[in-house]
């Protein structure tokens, strides 16, 4: 039995259900603000799940290389080794507002330090990469593939934090989340994600704060869901919005999985400029030809669970093309995931965005336009990273494609 804390107090209990699900209840008198999910109100009944784990509490879980580390430590002790397990492992720690810890335990988040100006000049050597999977695997409740680990930089918090908030919860919380990629299967890949980050800046949208490595081989990202009072926001993700497990994230339409989900969760005042935000991000993860832009890469954001949420900032932008000359689209537009021309985006924004026609044309020439200006930058950064060459020189020929094909009219 795992029990479940929302903004830092006892919401619930979660436990085995059946042979292969899971339950959770509702501790008795939890104010609705503490509910756990924004699919999930609370009520007396249990909400109860057949396989696996309900999808918000599945959502932070690691997969590959990371999660394949904490099953070798874990799995003999525990004698199995499942998305219970995990959950239980690295729960006390994780992106958004929801934590976890055994039935009878007090919560305390107790994140180590790492330096975040000790990873930047650190030249990789594997000593860096193992050391910081060795200290944090098990406080980093955050998502993906590739390996990622939660951090708590001390300079960050006394920046970050106002001096109420150190009381708080969250000044012993991660501040960071570090990306780092094996070179000899994703070449270049933090570098990569940095100037489609940059893109994703020069547009306009929310990014969160991030920075790369002097060598260029990790890339390492602000907390969004940390507040400047010491709370965290509530995170879900749209596999959670849309009831899927994780292994679902590549089920699903941009117009019914996305853009109808997001209408159904944010308030009216707002819909129309986070749709706007949508859209543009959309365009973005076109022109960019980024094949990896799965429910899991979309988010919504909340200060209560019964209260307003809004489109989350931009994150995990990558150019797969560069790896997979013939990848497509995540999710599918129209029926198909081959990547879409400017007609179609604009048919997309004006029938599902409610966005003006010449809106539309001027977000797609906006688009274009911050690409354009992160192609310079790429150009200058090339010059003094001959490792980058390559796989810039990749990019830029990828980008002009998209933006060739995808948002200029023909």
């Amino acid at each position: 039995m795992i029990k479940v804390w929302a903004d830092g107090a006892e919401a619930g209990l979660v436990d085995r259900h059946g042979r292969r699900g899971s339950a959770f209840t509702y501790l008795r008198n939890v104010d609705a603000a503490r509910a756990v999910s924004v699919t999930m109100p609370i009520r007396l009944a249990s909400w109860n799940q057949d396989y696996d784990l309900t999808p918000i509490f599945e959502m932070n879980l690691p997969e590959g290389a990371l999660r394949e580390r904490l099953r070798l430590a874990f799995a003999k002790a525990t004698g199995t080794f499942d998305e219970f397990d995990l959950l239980a492992i690295v729960g006390r720690s994780q992106v958004g507002r929801l934590r976890y810890t055994g039935p009878d335990d007090t919560l305390d988040e107790g994140v180590p330090f790492q330096s975040v100006d000790e990873i930047l000049k650190a030249r990789r050597d594997g000593e860096l990469f193992a050391h910081l999977i060795e200290k944090f695997a098990t406080y980093s409740g955050v998502s993906g593939i590739q390996p990622k680990v939660l951090i708590r930089d001390a300079d960050a918090l006394q920046r970050k934090l106002s001096s109420n908030a150190r009381r708080s919860q969250s000044f012993r919380g991660a501040t960071h989340i570090v990306k780092l990629w094996d070179p000899t299967e994703y070449s270049q890949l933090a570098a990569n994600e940095y100037f489609c980050l940059k893109s994703a800046q020069h547009c306009g949208l929310n990014v969160p704060a991030f920075q790369l490595s002097e060598d260029g081989t990790a890339l390492i990202v602000d907390r969004f869901d940390l507040r400047a009072d010491g709370a965290y926001l509530g995170v879900e993700d749209f596999c959670v919005l849309n009831a899927r497990p994780t292994s679902e994230k590549y089920n699903g339409s941009y117009e019914t999985a996305v853009i109808k989900r997001l209408g159904d969760y944010v308030d009216e005042a707002n819909l129309l400029s986070d749709y706007e935000k949508l859209f543009t991000l959309i365009a973005l993860n076109v022109g960019l030809r980024n094949g990896d832009a799965h429910l899991k890469n979309f988010a919504i954001t909340y200060e209560a669970g019964d209260g307003e949420a809004r489109l989350a900032p931009v994150y995990d932008l990558v150019t797969t093309t560069v790896y997979i000359p013939a990848d497509k689209m995540a999710l599918t537009l129209d029926g198909s995931t081959r990547w879409p021309d400017a007609k179609r985006l604009r048919r997309l924004a004006e029938t599902r965005l409610m966005v003006e026609p010449r809106r539309a044309r001027e977000i797609l020439a906006h688009v274009g336009d911050a690409m354009s200006q992160t192609k310079k930058e790429i150009q200058r950064y090339r010059k003094d990273h001959p490792d980058f060459g390559d796989i810039g020189r990749s990019m830029i020929e990828q980008w002009e494609i998209g933006m060739q094909q995808s948002l200029r009219d023909v």
